[in-house]
């Protein structure tokens, strides 16, 4: 039985809140709920300096030392001349001198925090030049290394395990900018060097298998695990509306609700275009940060015209029924998914779709799409589309925005169906899953 068990670090930079993100810091705090070492391997820019406050000093703020640009060139070229003999890793002392309770929510749990200085960049670079995976020492071998994003690196003597939870860029090649044939490259190698695969949902699990050649017996599901904290999943009702109508200016439970990254995969851009044919009074609210071809997203709503004034009408007309927020603070966040008439997540793809789990666990009625994982996760406790007919879409906002039994129906079942996704649940597979390697 596994006594140690390292993660990578490499989604839980301190700016970063991505799914995967939320997947591997959840993941930190089960391991350590079942008994084991949990050790978190980041490749930051930190200091490898032999001054121990320097080097926790400069993993809260990697700009610390931050070399000129001639040096970081010959670093480059350092480092791919010297990749074929492995990177070294240092330990990072986290002993609370440095103040570091405004990234408390988007730290994972660790017993120690190690560090290879750009490990992850190297190691993409290493296998572009050598399609060979990277090898990292100098750290307390764990019995259990695993990856929690496909990268090309692997720590000798440990059983090198690698989560990949999905694969978009071979499905939907359009809605990702991945460079196509390096990808594949990359993916099958590591089903072909991995000790074991790991995904989140059964989806993810044919498409692996089907398209990478991985045994069936090399790879398990885990699903994932759906936890809000109490405090902000049980905040008391007149709180939630204050903090709604106070910060963004919306009424509670009067308003529709989609959350998550802007890119072609999520299909904001069919949301909107249906959002506005199904002519409800209630607003769309969009949070979510721009990402890749987000400008696509929102052509409908941002016009481009050679008509300065019809671009202003456009704009006006929709200002008061579809408003965007880049970000939210995650306690804010939980507030408005609660204080929200539905939350609608048309995606086109995904390897498991928590934001669907996270509306469902808060009682908030879901419409959500028949294709990739999200039915398998949602079971019969939301409303199914066709993310490729606006129409559809339009049809079932309609639905939930005008029947108060239904939204009752879905968010009673919701929450049924998100308790199937409990950490006490997912600890269970996890420990069988560690204890079989």
């Amino acid at each position: 039985m596994p006594k140690s068990v390292m993660l990578d670090g490499y989604n839980l930079g301190l700016e970063k809140g991505t799914g995967v993100a939320t997947y591997a810091r959840n993941l930190s705090y089960e391991l350590h709920e079942l008994g084991y070492r949990t050790d978190v391997l980041y490749g930051t820019r930190a200091s490898p300096g032999i001054d121990p406050l320097l080097r926790e000093i400069s993993f809260f703020d990697p700009a610390v030392g931050v070399p000129p640009q001639w040096l970081v060139i010959l670093r480059y070229i350092r480092d791919q001349l010297t990749s074929p003999l492995g990177r070294r890793a240092v330990k990072v002392p986290i002993t609370g001198t440095v103040i570091s309770k405004t990234f408390e929510a988007r730290m994972p749990y660790f017993d120690q925090i190690w560090n290879s200085v750009n490990l992850f960049d190297v190691a993409l670079a290493y296998f572009k030049t050598y399609n060979r995976t990277l090898r990292v020492s100098g750290l307390r071998t764990p019995d259990i290394m695993h990856w929690t994003y496909p990268l090309p690196i692997r720590v000798p003597g440990a059983k090198n395990i690698y989560t990949l939870h999905d694969l978009v860029p071979l499905r939907l090649p359009f809605t990702t900018g991945d460079i196509k044939r390096r990808y594949l490259r990359l993916m099958r190698r590591i089903v072909k060097d991995a000790d074991h695969i790991v995904t989140v949902s059964e989806t993810s699990r044919r498409d692996i298998i089907n398209l990478l050649g991985c045994p069936e017996h090399r790879i398990t599901n885990t699903y994932q695990s759906v936890e809000i904290p109490k405090k902000f999943a049980e905040k008391p009702e007149d709180v939630v509306r204050r903090e709604i109508e106070g910060a963004f200016g919306l009424p509670y439970k009067g308003y529709f609700l989609f959350f998550g990254a802007i890119e072609p995969k999520k299909n904001v851009g069919r949301l909107v275009e249906a959002y506005l044919a199904s002519q409800v009074s209630a607003p769309l609210v969009i949070v979510g940060g721009a990402a890749w071809k987000s400008d696509v997203e929102f052509k409908f709503i941002n016009p481009t015209t050679n008509s300065y004034l019809e671009q202003i009408d456009n704009m006006t007309y929709q200002r008061d029924r579809i408003r965007r927020f880049d970000y939210a603070p995650f306690s804010l966040l939980v507030s408005l998914i609660r204080g929200a008439k539905g939350v609608v997540f048309p995606s086109l793809y995904e390897g498991f779709g928590l934001p669907v789990l996270e509306a469902m666990l808060l009682g908030t009625p879901v419409i959500t799409s028949k294709e990739g994982s999200t039915p398998e996760v949602a079971g019969d406790a939301a409303l199914l589309i066709n993310p490729y007919d606006a129409r559809d879409i339009a049809d079932a906002i309609r639905a939930v925005d005008s029947d108060a039994d239904l939204r009752g129906r879905l968010s009673e079942m919701g929450k049924v169906q998100a308790a199937k996704y409990s950490p006490e649940i997912y600890r269970g597979r996890l420990k069988e899953l560690y204890d079989r390697l």
